[in-house]
This record gives structure tokens, C-alpha cells and sequence, in this order.
């Protein structure tokens, strides 16, 4: 998926999920679409078993470790401009300040983001993106919603992944379009192949798809508060019947 087209990408398939959505009796507040979203889900898990773990465990398996760290730091790099501006817009100024130092020393001293300097000196890596922007100055999350192909969200963060998209440096570089389709395949199937050694613990829970949401949900919701979140919160999203 090239970035050029993300934003459009988003808005179409918001807008498609939206209109089959329907509130059963029975809905969590937090996920009233869950009918549509489980759906969602079944969809999202079966293109993974086919084609995305697959390709992410050849890929784990059959490049060195020195490569892959390489160009998940260079993934890392190109998206981190994203955490700058977010950084901003919450007017996080010392974060502000320590973000772009890292992005400094690692496009100059680390080689354009094939390494990671920053962190060896101490410099930490921030996580800011749009949507916890929204939730930092007091947008509700809103439902709970699963995209196509994308995954989780909320009707605040999903919109936000087309803001996101602009101020990562994937969009700027002047790729021919072969290029940026190979970078986009290449950060799914890094993506993927991160998250592979919790694949067994998903495997076990009772109910996957309640076990993803409130799991996702928990997280978000301790970024958006930068961890400053009281134990009744996070338990405040209950488990679903299966």
C-alpha cells in the first residue's frame, strides 16, 4: 500500500464499514458495531494466515538480524517525523526538542536511519501520532472499529491515520511509483514479522477478538495519557460473550 493513497484509502473504507454497521441490543458501549467488526476481523485473520504470516516468517527466518533491524530502523526513521509533530501539537516542547535531536543523529550519524545512535546515547524513542493528539485534547475515542486489512481503531483514531500519513517522509521522498509499492510491502511485512512471538498467546485466548480489542483499546488509551492511566480504567472495558 503506497502512503500516496492512504488517506483516500482510510476515508473509503471507514465510510464502507460505517454503512453496514448496525447496534445490536446487547452492545458494549465501547464496541456497539460488534457484529460488523467481528466480521471484520474473521476477514482481516484469514488474508493473514493466507499471505501476510507466511511472508513475514520467511522473512524472519531467512534474512539476517543485522538486515532486519536495519530496515526497521529506517521504517522507524522515515515514519518519526509523525512523532515530531504530534510532539508539537500537544505542545510537548522537551519531547519536542529531544525528538528531533534523535532524528538528527540518526539521519547524520546513523546513516539516513540504518542505525540507531540516539537510542545507544540515551536519546528514548516517543510514540505521538494525530489520534492521540485528538484524545490529548479531549476528543472521545468513540466506538471501537475494525478496518479492512488495516486492523483496530476507533472512530477518533481511524480518520487520524490519513493525517498521520502526511507527515511521514515516505511521502515526500520522490519515489518513482515500483519504489513506493516495494516500501509499503516491505514496512507490512516488517510490521508483521514484529509482532509474530505473540501469535501463540493470541492462539490461546478464549475469545481472540475480545482479547485484541481490549488489549488495543487498554493500550491506546495509556498513550494517550502517556501512562498515567488508574488500574479502574483499564479494567473499565469487560470482556465479550463469544
Amino acid at each position: 500500500m503506497t502512503l500516496g493513497y492512504r488517506a483516500s484509502l482510510v476515508t473509503a473504507m471507514l465510510a464502507v464499514w460505517l454503512a453496514a454497521c448496525a447496534t445490536t441490543p446487547q452492545a458494549s458501549p465501547h464496541d456497539p458495531w460488534e457484529r460488523v467488526n467481528r466480521g471484520t476481523q474473521r476477514f482481516n485473520d484469514a488474508i493473514d494466515r493466507a499471505v501476510l504470516k507466511p511472508v513475514a516468517t520467511a522473512y524472519r527466518d531467512h534474512l539476517p538480524r543485522v538486515v532486519r533491524t536495519g530496515v526497521s530502523n529506517l521504517l522507524g526513521h522515515l515514519e518519526y517525523p509523525t512523532t515530531i509533530v504530534n510532539d508539537l501539537l500537544q505542545l510537548k516542547l522537551l519531547a519536542t526538542i529531544a525528538d528531533i535531536g534523535r532524528f538528527a543523529l540518526n539521519s547524520t550519524l546513523g546513516i539516513g536511519g540504518l542505525l540507531d545512535p540516539a537510542t545507544r546515547v540515551g536519546i528514548p524513542r516517543n510514540n505521538e501520532d494525530f489520534g492521540q493528539t485528538l484524545g490529548r485534547w479531549g476528543a472521545p475515542a468513540g466506538p471501537y472499529i475494525v478496518l479492512p486489512l488495516l486492523g483496530p481503531s476507533t472512530l477518533r483514531d481511524a480518520p487520524a491515520l490519513a493525517a498521520d500519513s502526511q507527515t511521514d517522509l515516505r511521502v515526500e521522498l520522490d519515489l518513482d511509483t515500483g519504489t513506493r509499492v516495494a516500501v509499503g510491502v516491505l514496512s507490512v511485512v516488517d510490521r508483521r514479522a514484529s509482532y509474530l512471538s505473540a501469535d501463540a498467546t493470541l492462539d490461546s485466548a478464549f475469545d481472540r477478538y475480545a482479547f485484541i480489542r481490549n488489549s488495543w483499546l487498554q493500550r491506546r488509551e495509556y498513550l494517550v495519557r502517556d501512562g498515567e492511566v488508574q488500574e479502574e480504567v483499564l479494567l473499565e472495558v469487560e470482556p465479550a460473550d463469544p
